[in-house]
């Protein structure tokens, strides 16, 4: 295992263009994820649960439940492995793997530690391939545990299995409609019908249910999740490469540690997806912290920040970013430029947004006199400069001012901060949309009273909209870095 560490990283941490245009042959070097294998572990045709039963408060149970419901709709086969061989919420009943004899395309282990190197063998005796364990008490648990993980490792080696875990929370992929993620029976239904663009890399199972239950109500939805856990096996950097191929728009992150530093920023610099990563382990106790959940070493965060930006991937803030931000990602083009136009119908709101824009490296854009005279032109507007501010007015004049601010040569995209006074306010802000799209420079939403009916607006119409100021100014600003990072990913100083 590979940590990341000033010693192994310092050489990564070059020159911008060095960085972002070193040789193909590295890349193709570089480990490539069998894609047939990995779909078996997010569209699987067969499960079978290792633990689960009938017993009070079993978390293989739990799993069985999700994949049985009719909400959820999982097709494929589903068998449950106890000692007793009991059915369990409709799961076919098994002693032992040897019981089944149809092709078993993914096993879930959800038991006592100690079992899992045996039952690790077994599968691999069976010709099965895909494995998540996701039980504690290996390598977060101190010595005993790290010998069994070590146990497991030895085990799988012969038969080239690929591991998720162990100590993880599993997969949801709201596409297949499948979900493995023990204690999610409430969630998974609802996951499944709000089917999106952004894929999950999580170090955590409570982040990861988080980021579930937070986006149920917002216009981006999940294509699909990974929890990692202690990572013995699979790891970020190869699910970066499986994401890299499928339907994914937006990659997001949350770790608690990197397992192989180079292999994670080669991964990253090979997509021309967003990846968005949010890292904990920036103090000492939160080192700490990582340590004791997943095993992780938090390694050297400085180290860690200039590797992402070397490698393309954007570092977030506050984990909140995880699922508050993908939406400008995944709903408008990208800002192609750092000078920003602010629009609103509230004077305050236009003062605030140019302040927060200040604390950025975006700017406020110097319209041109003909840009001015345009806007000047227009009823209820009461100041024709940046940033614009009107009164009281139909939509036909929200609809003239947008084509005006797109169209400005001067304006690469737009803060836009509004009251919903009216309802047709959010008729205007879809519309917006269509044009950010036509015009290809996008626009940051925010929206400040009638939150109720905003919401229901919400998902109707499609709206990515912001519930602070800070994310909207902060969306653009993510918008802008990774327009940027293509663009270096894009120049061929690499033939030469």
């Amino acid at each position: 295992m590979v940590e990341i560490t000033i010693a192994n990283l310092k050489a990564d941490l070059k020159t911008p263009k060095e960085v972002f245009y070193m040789g193909t042959l590295q890349a193709v070097a570089a480990k490539q994820v069998d894609t047939v294998d990995m779909d078996k572990f997010f569209n699987p045709a067969s499960v079978a649960v290792i633990g689960a039963s009938n017993v009070a408060f079993n978390l293989g149970a739990t799993i069985c439940k999700i994949l049985s419901d009719e909400a959820v709709g999982y097709r494929g086969r589903l068998y449950a492995v106890n000692r007793a061989g009991a059915d369990v919420f409709g799961a076919k009943g098994c002693r032992s793997l040897d019981e089944i004899s149809d092709p078993i395309d993914l096993v879930v282990i959800i038991t006592p530690a100690f079992i899992v190197p045996e039952l690790i063998r077994k599968c691999g005796e069976k010709g099965i391939q895909n494995i998540v364990i996701e039980s504690s008490g290996f390598s977060e648990a101190g010595p005993e545990g790290k010998r069994l993980q070590s146990e497991v490792d030895e085990a799988a080696r012969p038969y080239s299995m690929r591991i998720i875990g162990p100590n993880c929370l599993g997969i949801l992929d709201n596409h297949s409609r499948f979900c493995c993620m023990f204690g999610a029976n409430e969630l998974a239904p609802k996951a499944v019908q709000h089917q999106g663009l952004v894929s999950y890399i999580v170090q955590s199972g409570g982040i990861g249910g988080l980021i579930v239950e937070r986006l149920l109500d917002d216009v981006s939805g999940i294509n699909k999740m990974v929890s990692l856990g202690n990572k013995s096996d699979l790891d970020e950097a190869e699910f970066i490469d499986y994401f890299d191929g499928d339907k994914t728009r937006v990659i997001a992150l949350y770790l608690e540690s990197v397992k192989d530093g180079r292999k994670l920023m080669q991964a990253a610099r090979r997509t021309k997806k967003p990846v968005l990563v949010y890292k904990t382990g920036k103090s000492e106790a939160g080192s700490a912290a990582v340590l004791s959940h997943t095993a992780g070493m938090a390694q050297n965060d400085p180290v860690f920040d200039g590797a992402c930006r070397q490698a393309g991937m954007i570092r977030l803030r506050t984990p909140e970013e995880l699922y508050t931000l993908p939406k400008m990602l995944t709903e408008m083009p990208l800002l192609p430029g750092k000078r920003i136009a602010v629009f609103t119908n509230s004077g305050a709101f236009g003062t605030i947004g140019a302040d927060m824009l200040s604390e950025t490296d975006l700017v406020m854009a110097p319209f041109s006199e003909e840009t001015k005279a345009r806007l000047k032109k227009l009823p209820g507007v009461f100041n024709a400069s940046n940033p614009v501010d009107i009164g009281p007015a139909p939509p036909d004049v929200y609809l003239e001012i947008y084509r005006i601010l797109l169209s400005a040569g001067e304006v690469d995209g737009i803060l836009h901060m509004v009251s919903m006074w009216r309802d047709y306010v959010t008729d205007v802000m879809e519309a917006l949309i269509r044009l950010c799209r036509q015009y290809q420079k996008p626009a940051a939403m925010y929206a400040f009273s009638a939150l109720d009916r905003l919401r229901a607006a919400q998902l109707e119409k499609g709206l990515p909209l912001f519930g602070e100021v800070e994310d909207a100014v902060r969306a653009l600003v993510v918008s802008y870095h990774q327009y940027s990072y293509l663009q270096k990913k894009e120049e061929p100083l690499w033939n030469k």
